[in-house]
């Protein structure tokens, strides 16, 4: 007899359906199971393998423990903001709403067709008001907690999209979203201080049931490094900061490099007399993604300026050094400044033989530092060319030397990590609203909980803008508020959520 699956399905998936066979059971006496899958970006194409092969797992493991005796709850839901479905509705002519409608009842039909036991009573849509009121409810805990902050700075801003990008989102420097070049701009956005939490994340890891490849992961990413914060002073007066896991190697540091987005390249203009070959080079680099800029450059030939006209000085022996910019340094990580020990650096050995810059041993031990740079990492190299620290093991000279630096009031020791904050705004119309105001008087004031949710507002154009604001920011009408502390004027926020808001949570 032939199996009639197209009638034979559909007649008992409905009945599932009316009969609700899957929901999860209030006040259940039986032991509970939370089955949870990551929930779905509806677009327009519909589901796809990647789609139905984690949920058919899960579905297993949901159908197993309903057979075990288990109150099983396992839902399902839409991560449904964000650029994909604003790029579709922009390029369509069609609001984004009604594309995000269209969609989700797409994949709603399509995932009840593959039979899976999801609890359809528990569906969510991040872009329902009754959602994302509690996401906007998080971010005021976070706001009131010190953990969201708006700030300026360099950003991966998408030519086309208009927008912010994460860096996640930037693929060889370009938008993995539309393909258009990707530059760097300066721009105020909302940032969530993940790393606050730098330390916790990476201590949790222990406790966690993960396949170890996939904990060193995380590890490397939130990047735990531990060394010393020296004080450069440089002969215009002003201090330049760095962050370096080898202060033993103070005495060998014979250049620094800044990142082109440094504060001290537009401050020191006037200074350089070879201004207009910095320019150049800052505005090259705004082409370029930090990821472009490190992991796909390590292995290419440096490249850089040399700041003429200002130059640093070593606080270890008082001996002027030459100041560059390049753009393997970035001004998102430690301060945006590195002093460079070329002996004992392979990148920085590099840079200083493209430059003519001195190279100076100091860690004893190793190859011919006149042929290829080696990196002193053994704790028992022996320090050369060094002072006080001449004689002493590696494991010996870092403290000894942060030691120095501290009595000096010139550094301390310091822990860093490659993890940033996270970029938690975008200029584009479909996204949360973020429930904040501008007061002249007060500055920033969050919304009151019981005027949440703050809706998006219904718009007719939500088109990118070419000066890079929000179009919610022609909505003037929406924008002028009173202030919730003062009672003042005031002015909302008109950056939105990235997609990741409603998700995350």
């Amino acid at each position: 007899m032939k199996y009639d699956f197209a009638a034979i399905e559909c007649k008992w998936q409905k009945r599932w359906l009316k009969e609700k066979v899957y929901a999860a059971e209030t006040g259940s006496a039986k032991p509970k199971f939370y089955a949870l899958v990551e929930f779905p970006y509806p677009s327009g194409q519909g589901l796809h393998v990647g789609h139905a092969r984690p949920y058919t797992a899960m579905d297993v493991v949901a159908r197993k423990k309903r057979m075990d005796g288990y109150n099983v709850l396992f839902p399902m839901g839409y991560d449904a903001f964000g650029l994909p479905t604003e790029n579709y509705a922009i390029k369509n002519h069609i609001h984004p709403a009604k594309v995000t409608h269209d969609n989700i009842a797409n994949f709603t039909k399509q995932l009840q067709m593959l039979g899976y036991s999801f609890d359809w009573d528990r569906a969510v849509n991040t872009t329902d008001p009754a959602y994302y009121k509690w996401t906007q409810w998080i971010f005021l805990q976070l706001f009131k907690k010190g953990l969201a902050y708006k700030t300026t700075m360099p950003v991966n801003w998408c030519t086309s999209c208009k927008c912010v990008l994460a860096n996640e989102e930037v693929v060889e420097g370009v938008c993995e979203r539309c393909g258009s070049a990707v530059v760097r701009k300066e721009k105020s956005q909302w940032m969530l201080k993940i790393t606050a939490y730098a330390q916790r994340l990476i201590d949790d890891l222990d406790g966690l049931d993960f396949i170890e490849r996939v904990k060193i992961q995380q590890r490397n990413w939130i990047g735990r490094s531990t060394g010393a914060e020296v004080t450069f002073r440089a002969t215009t007066g002003d201090d330049i900061v760095v962050f370096t896991t080898r202060p033993d190697t103070l005495f060998g540091a014979t250049y620094m490099v800044i990142s082109p987005e440094h504060a001290y390249v537009k401050q020191w203009a006037d200074r350089l007399t070879n201004r207009q070959e910095v320019e150049d080079y800052v505005a090259a680099s705004a082409r370029k993604s930090d990821f472009e800029r490190t992991e796909l450059a390590a292995d290419k030939e440096k490249t850089g300026v040399m700041l003429q006209g200002v130059r640093a000085i070593n606080p270890a022996n008082g001996r002027e050094i030459p100041i560059f910019i390049s753009d393997y340094v970035l001004s998102s990580y430690g301060t945006g400044a590195i002093m460079a020990v070329p002996a004992h650096d392979s990148r920085d050995w590099a840079f200083a033989k493209k430059f003519g810059c001195q190279i100076i041993e100091v860690v004893s031990g190793g190859k011919d530092v006149q042929e290829e740079a080696f990196t002193a990492k053994d704790d028992t190299g022996i320090l050369v060319n060094s002072d006080f620290l001449n004689g002493m093991t590696v494991k010996q000279a870092i403290p000894a030397m942060i030691r120095w630096l501290e009595e000096k009031g010139i550094g301390h020791e310091k822990v860093n990590y490659k993890l940033r904050d996270w970029v938690f705004s975008r200029q584009r119309y479909w996204g949360e609203p973020i429930p904040m105001v501008w007061c002249d008087k007060c500055g920033w004031v969050p919304l009151k909980e019981e005027q949440l949710p703050l809706l998006l507002p219904e718009v007719d154009s939500y088109e990118p803008t070419e000066t890079g604001e929000s179009p919610l920011s022609a909505m003037t009408d929406w924008v002028q508020t009173t202030c919730p502390c003062c009672g003042g004027p005031a002015r909302r926020e008109t950056d939105t959520m990235p997609q990741w808001a409603g998700s995350s949570w």
